[in-house]
């Protein structure tokens, strides 16, 4: 595989100020979804935080690069809304891990994306935008006085210039609070990893959230990623790798607790953005989430105002969302992501890609 192959690639790593910086510009979007899906879900935060840095370390250190390690948006979107249980999350995940294993070490990417288009993959970006809005706004509205106080804290990030680090900044501000309100905690080492009932989540709401996502992975986290790299660090990082080490992660992480997670190009992106241009970032952001997993207590998560992280899954919702103004068929894209909104994501990912099939035979 590319990433083992590479001595050159795998011994950069570097620990400078763009290191530090950059690791910060993966959290962006990481930080925001974790926290409302440990405030949300039964997923245990110190187990995902341990996860996530771990993982981290080892794809930073592997690749030699900043490549991102995210949740998987569409999976994490839907258990945010109540739509996923934690055994439905748990299962989607360890079905992607043996699909995106089997697509990368075979090497057929290039033919699953035939089959799911440009206007497919911004349709169900789009219409994660709008769940995580709708959530956003309705979580908001229990606690109007903190909600306008998300909104109030991420607005003032945007007229800072900072507009990637609203949500970032909403999540700090939660995180003071919380603190102020039930202490410092002592720090902790996470127990054993919850048991999810894997059996119960066998139908069509696991199945639905593995075929959104799939269509975010392929696009998003592996095709998109590789072209990135090679434009923005003149790296060569194929997709098939990425699916690959995408399938391994969530293998192996599922069963720590872990939630699904994948390699976005906007974190690469992100990290790029803020300075980062090593593995050394990834080694960086990857032990302050196994510190953070040592004070991520339950008294903690329980003073957070839950009513200012649905700024924050607004701030989300937009980022993600305006995706679709990339889409090759803003039509289709826009209707796949109405469409899920009054029925499924599943829904809509299906008949997204025959609509979308049928299109580009019309054109012909």
């Amino acid at each position: 595989m590319g990433y083992f192959g590479d001595g050159a690639t795998r011994s950069r790593l570097e620990f400078g100020r763009g290191e530090l910086t950059g690791a910060i510009g993966d959290s962006v979007t990481v930080i925001p979804l974790i926290v409302a899906m440990a405030l949300l879900t039964d997923v245990s935060l110190p187990h995902v935080l341990v996860g996530f840095g771990v993982f981290q370390v080892v794809w930073g250190v592997a690749y030699g690069l900043p490549v991102s390690v995210e949740p998987m948006k569409a999976l994490a979107a839907l258990a945010i809304a109540g739509a996923l249980t934690y055994a439905e999350l748990a299962l989607a995940g360890l079905a992607l891990a043996v699909v995106l294993l089997a697509i990368g070490l075979s090497g057929t990417l290039a033919a699953v994306e035939r089959w799911i288009g440009d206007p497919v993959i911004r349709g169900i970006q789009f219409a994660v935008g709008l769940i995580l809005l709708e959530t956003g706004v309705r979580i908001g509205l229990e606690d109007p006085l903190f909600g306008a106080a998300g909104l109030a804290i991420a607005g003032l990030a945007v007229a800072a210039g900072r507009r990637e680090s609203g949500g970032l900044a909403v999540v700090a501000a939660c995180v003071a609070i919380a603190a102020w309100t039930a202490g410092v905690p002592t720090p902790t080492l996470p127990g054993a990893p919850p048991v999810p009932d894997l059996a119960s989540a066998v139908g069509w709401n696991a199945a639905e959230g593995a075929f959104a996502q799939l269509a975010m992975t392929v696009g998003n986290a592996a095709l998109a990623t590789s072209l990135l790299f090679a434009d923005r660090f003149d790296a060569e990082v194929s997709a098939d790798d990425l699916s690959t080490s995408m399938g391994l992660t969530n293998l192996l992480a599922v069963p720590m607790g872990a939630i699904p997670m994948c390699h976005g190009c906007d974190g690469v992106a992100g990290k790029h953005a803020f300075g980062a241009r090593t593995g050394g970032a990834n080694v960086l952001i990857g032990v302050g989430y196994l510190g953070a997993a040592l004070v991520a207590t339950p008294a903690l998560l329980a003073a957070f105002p839950i009513s200012m992280v649905g700024a924050v899954l607004a701030v989300v919702a937009v980022s993600l969302g305006r995706a679709v103004e990339e889409s090759s068929n803003l039509p289709l894209s826009v209707g796949i992501g109405a469409l899920a909104l009054v029925t499924n994501l599943g829904v809509a990912f299906l008949l997204g890609v025959a609509a979308d099939l049928a299109w580009a035979r019309l054109g012909r």
